[in-house]
């Protein structure tokens, strides 16, 4: 059983879902204390950031950064949930769409948008999840919310029958829905779409380059410094501003971001701070007195 904490990058495969990764890391690390940030679909594959023990308290932090993905979109096919995992009904031929066709809708699509999320995402509705209230029969309108999609490529074209498979590179804001993309690039040419694939390949600083694939063995833990190193400005403290941190007091420096990790001056992360009115105030403190 390990008190270490500590991140962990996972190559998430197809199949499971991000909870049942969680599930999986607890057994090999011996610990309860697992947390994930960025939740991926269950047809996902691709980066999903683990935190262990103290970590867990990085994760809300992690999970705002940006995000790319690989991923597959299928014109003239529609899908109760924007993804091959729910219920596909054709709409129209896409075999003679053009790569100027594509473009000229997915440029709509690109910069900064509102979007409507997928009626079964994770976001709540008056307490309950919107894809528990979708399986129990209800009828579900999302409100559009703004997001940055700061790439959208069109990478390959393949006929798939009637239909178009369409592969794109994805760069984007937190809290943007790849399969949404997926819908309303669909929509837009009249004939459907929906999400047949999609990996995330990066989150932040961290890439697909930096993750595991979990076997049977418990995988390193990444220091919550370096962690804190690739998402987030950091300072060294004073051995004085260190023991201040360690009571959650706010200090008189000033920061550089927000967050910005504070280290101690034998380099561990105490804690994430955010500019304040005569200094800075702790975001999350990650040690005690």
């Amino acid at each position: 059983m390990t008190s270490a904490s500590g991140v962990v990058i996972v190559d998430k495969p197809s199949g499971v879902t991000s909870h049942q990764v969680v599930g999986r890391l607890r057994r090999l690390l011996g610990t309860r204390k697992i947390g994930h940030a960025g939740t991926l679909d269950p047809m996902a594959t691709g980066v999903l950031i683990l935190g262990v023990n103290r970590a867990t308290r990085l994760l809300g932090h992690l999970a705002l950064h940006d995000k790319a993905y690989t991923a597959t979109v299928r014109l003239g096919e529609s899908s109760s949930t924007d993804d091959a995992d729910g219920d596909v009904v054709a709409v129209a031929d896409a075999s003679r769409l053009e790569r100027d066709d594509l473009e000229a809708a997915a440029a709509p699509l690109r910069g900064d948008i509102l979007q409507v999320p997928s009626a079964v995402s994770a976001i709540k509705v008056d307490g309950r999840r919107a894809y528990a209230r979708v399986r129990a029969g209800e009828e579900v309108a999302l409100a559009a919310r703004p997001v940055t999609v700061s790439r959208l490529e069109i990478t390959d074209l393949r006929p798939a029958g009637r239909c178009l498979d369409v592969d794109l590179e994805v760069e984007c804001s937190s809290g943007t829905y790849v399969r949404a993309l997926a819908r309303d690039l669909g929509a837009a040419l009249g004939v459907g779409g929906h999400l047949t694939a999609l990996r995330r390949t990066r989150i932040g600083g961290y890439g697909i380059a930096d993750a595991v694939v979990l076997g049977d063995e418990a995988p390193p833990l990444m220091a919550m410094a370096d962690a804190a190193r690739l998402s987030f400005p950091v300072v060294e403290l004073t051995q004085e501003e260190a023991r201040d941190v360690g009571y959650g007091r706010p200090l008189a420096r000033e920061v550089p971001g927000a967050p910005t990790g504070v280290l101690s001056p034998d380099g561990e992360l105490l804690a994430l701070y955010a500019p304040a009115a005569g200094g800075s105030a702790p975001v999350a403190v990650l040690v005690g007195p």
